[in-house]
């Protein structure tokens, strides 16, 4: 259950219509760890698993990928939408993230916030240095194959999509939500949970990409992102820090490739630069 309809009156110029629309569902999942509350999402309900798996990754909650918390499902509103869940996580395996940080009730769309250096990497680990590259033309191919896939999209209009492909451009996995970065967490926790997450080289976004979709990228080892419309300044230099190719502008048979573009192909014969 992604989107509920809601009346309302449609105008145009100097006539009005009632109209039924569909519009996509946001509600607030609360997150516990260890019956103690941790973080607030804001999200499209659905892939709550998901969703989960990827922001203890993203957010270096776990010190163990293989580690699997017991979920306890703590209360449900009255269309039976999960409103809080409950993690038992062991005392040793929770990670830097956990135990060195601030909640992150004021700020769960973010991992970064409270670092103080662009060049203070450490704590988020070694650079990704993948050598294969990436022909140009199947970028375009991929968003075609996540644009299929957006059929909440095409009810509503209202909800961002992310999809995580191998090299020779296969579809893994592809996730949709009121958020940008839920649909890009709810990716990578599906992976996880399929075991799936090695094969992942290349994430498409839509929207545009600020800099905590790179850093959740990255967390993942995934060495391409590609978006649909702009970067931020950030995003583009904590790209070229990680070591993660960054696409943007990724639509009309375009893209522009705002870091290390030494993996990059072009196989067709006649190209104009953007």
């Amino acid at each position: 259950m992604a989107t509920r309809n809601y009346q309302g009156n449609k105008y145009n110029k100097s006539s009005m219509d009632k109209t039924s629309d569909a519009l996509t569902i946001e509600e607030p999942l609360q997150i516990n760890i260890n019956d103690q509350p941790f973080t607030i999402s804001m999200r499209t309900p659905g892939d709550d698993i998901s969703l989960i798996r990827g922001l203890l990754h993203s957010e270096d909650l776990l010190n163990d990928i293989h580690y699997i918390p017991e979920l306890i499902i703590k209360k449900e509103n009255n269309n039976g939408i999960v409103t809080i869940i409950n993690l038992n996580i062991q005392e040793d395996k929770l990670g830097n993230g956990y135990t060195n940080s601030r909640s992150l009730l004021s700020v769960s769309s973010c991992g970064i916030c409270g670092k103080t250096e662009l060049n203070d990497m450490a704590f988020m680990g070694k650079t990704i240095d993948d050598n294969d590259k990436i022909d140009i033309g199947l970028i375009h191919e991929l968003f075609n194959k996540m644009n299929n896939l957006q059929f909440n999209f095409r009810k509503s209009g209202g909800t961002h999509a992310a999809a995580a492909f191998n090299l020779k451009g296969d579809l893994l996995c592809a996730m949709e939500d009121i958020g940008r970065h839920n649909a890009v967490d709810k990716i990578v926790g599906k992976l996880i949970n399929d075991k799936k997450l090695k094969d992942a080289k290349i994430m498409t976004v839509s929207g545009r990409i600020s800099y905590e979709i790179v850093i959740k990228c990255f967390k993942a080892r995934i060495p391409f992102l590609a978006a649909v419309s702009a970067p931020t300044s950030l995003a583009v230099d904590y790209a070229k820090e990680l070591g993660i190719t960054l696409f943007a502008f990724c639509r009309d048979q375009r893209a522009t490739c705002y870091s290390h573009p030494q993996r990059t192909k072009i196989i067709q014969s006649n190209t104009k630069a953007s």
